[in-house]
């Protein structure tokens, strides 16, 4: 009987050892998923920065390109507004007077249009070039066809209103005749 019972203590202890080995492999295996989650988890993290790192350095981009854009066309309301006012000098301007007191008051006028013309240049204001240009419909609006022997197909013949850009803006395009 002792010889029994210590074959059971050597079975026991056998069966304990293999009990640890169990209770030791599936603590090693839960590290083991436990750090796999860890590092998923960490991966997950270090996406969502690299994401929003991305998107802000894409904000800030937008942003400084916006403000150049607003300082570019900063005065593009005010051009707008004073483009029938260069239209209405034009005409002016296209009266033919006699008498001198009238000459003089056309020569003001004159004076007036010129640094009006010359503080919107200074701004990057220009006229669209028009008469015997290429067409364009980027700078030029056709509001009649013609046909005449003297010109070549698609040119503009004549300009009916003037266009402005601002610096490479079209702030208004010419109204113009082309042929066809």
């Amino acid at each position: 009987m002792a010889e029994e019972r210590h074959e059971q203590e050597l079975v026991d202890e056998e069966n304990d050892s293999a009990a640890e080995e169990t209770t030791e492999n599936d603590a090693a295996v839960e590290d083991t998923s436990e750090m796999d989650r860890l590092k998923q988890e960490k991966d997950e993290i270090q996406n969502r920065l690299l994401r929003l790192q991305a998107d802000y350095d894409n904000f800030r981009r937008r942003t400084v390109k916006d403000r150049e854009a607003d300082r570019k066309y900063r005065s593009q309301d005010l051009v707008t507004e004073l483009v029938p006012v260069l239209d209405n000098f034009d005409r002016a301007l296209k009266i033919e007077v006699s008498d001198d007191s009238s000459k003089g008051f056309v020569d003001g006028i004159k004076m007036v249009y010129q640094q009006l013309k010359a503080a919107l240049e200074k701004e990057g204001v220009e006229e669209i070039p028009a008469e015997g240009e290429q067409f364009d419909p980027n700078f030029h609006q056709a509001v009649m066809q013609v046909e005449d022997e003297n010109y070549e197909s698609n040119v503009v013949i004549e300009e009916l209103q003037k266009g402005y850009k601002l610096k490479d803006r079209v702030i208004r395009p010419s109204m113009v005749k082309v042929n066809q």
